[in-house]
């Protein structure tokens, strides 16, 4: 079969891409072919067997989602006069998955869209101008996914027409060959425990609370921040004005896998996060894992990986840390369970109706 898959791919960081990576990894293995329209990059190549299409567009935050929705409609229509879609999948209900159902109910060609997180629990729930948009990508998609059952309950809140029919949890995969302890280890270690946090330096991920919390910890340790974004040059201030030390921004990489297995324990407090997969991610290489117990990352932890935290309490994260470095026993308890626990999650599962 032919599928159009429409939103975020590598070199652009981020889950959503790893995600329609992986799953179109998969399917080219099973010998479909996959088409991935995506935001533009300069680095845009196909890879691993999968089409890659760039739009083009400016990054510029608002502007740069409805250019890509317009872009994304034109280089869906362009490669439906090309290609013989069957299967049409967009990733983010908006811009992305507003492009894919307006294409593909157009061409009455069967649409699925992926809830990932933030759509519902940033976009739908905190800006109300577009609540009609993103249900209208729910009303017109065939088949809706959420990646966890919390984000599952707020599509189904939502009340649209038919929500309850159509919507299904299927859980992101990582790829645990990857992600390894056993991997070429590329994080210095400067003589401390390293504390570790991966992902877009933006509000939502409370990369703030996680150096409030390195200034009241108790235990001596590292702390390694990797990701870009708006308020990175903001908590780089903050480190050199509030003299916080051992703490290192090392920017975006696209080596995490190379990353990780040099940390001790990785946290993500974030204050909403639909699944977490960089919490997979190191639970394959058998780190332990602190998070906030908000959405999919209370679903990911379990008490014998890890530690969850409250996202508005600064002392509950260096508490959580504190109890991790501090104890040789109780974190080698929790990295002996994390791999295991990465299996849960290991499988690729191939979601369209027409492939069962």
């Amino acid at each position: 079969m032919k599928i159009a898959m429409v939103g975020q791919f590598p070199p652009h960081f981020g889950g959503v891409g790893v995600h329609i990576h992986t799953l179109s990894k998969e399917l080219v293995k099973l010998g479909h072919e996959v088409y991935v329209i995506t935001y533009p990059h300069a680095d845009l190549a196909d890879i691993d067997g999968i089409h890659v299409i760039g739009t083009k567009g400016i990054n510029i935050p608002g502007i740069r989602g409805l250019m890509f929705k317009r872009n994304a409609k034109k280089a869906l229509e362009k490669l439906l006069k090309e290609v013989d879609i069957d299967i049409v999948h967009g990733h983010y209900l908006f811009p992305a998955g507003a492009a894919a159902v307006e294409v593909g109910s157009k061409h009455k060609i069967k649409t699925y869209v992926t809830a990932h997180g933030s759509d519902m629990f940033e976009m739908y729930k905190k800006q109300s101008f577009m609540r009609p948009s993103i249900k209208n990508v729910l009303k017109k998609a065939d088949v809706v996914f959420a990646v966890s059952n919390a984000l599952k309950q707020e599509i189904l809140a939502t009340g649209v027409d038919g929500i309850s029919n159509k919507t299904r949890l299927c859980w992101n995969s990582v790829d645990i060959n990857k992600f390894s302890k056993d991997n070429k280890n590329l994080l210095d270690n400067h003589g401390k425990p390293i504390v570790l946090f991966v992902g877009n330096i933006i509000k939502r991920k409370n990369v703030n609370l996680i150096l409030e919390a390195k200034k009241q910890s108790k235990t001596d340790y590292e702390l390694v921040i990797v990701g870009d974004g708006p308020l990175k040059k903001d908590l780089e201030n903050k480190v050199k004005t509030e003299n916080i030390s051992d703490v290192r921004f090392l920017g975006s990489r696209r080596d995490v896998e190379n990353i990780i297995p040099g940390c001790d324990v990785l946290v993500l407090p974030s204050f909403s996060e639909s699944f977490g997969l960089v919490l997979i991610e190191a639970l394959a290489c058998e780190k332990a894992v602190i998070g906030s117990d908000v959405g999919g990352i209370s679903e990911i932890i379990t008490d014998d990986v890890g530690l969850l935290i409250d996202p508005n309490d600064s002392s509950s994260l260096s508490d959580a840390i504190d109890k991790i470095i501090g104890d040789d026993g109780f974190r080698n308890k929790l990295s002996s369970n994390a791999r295991k626990r990465a299996i849960d999650f290991s499988k690729v599962e191939i979601p369209y109706d027409e492939m069962k």
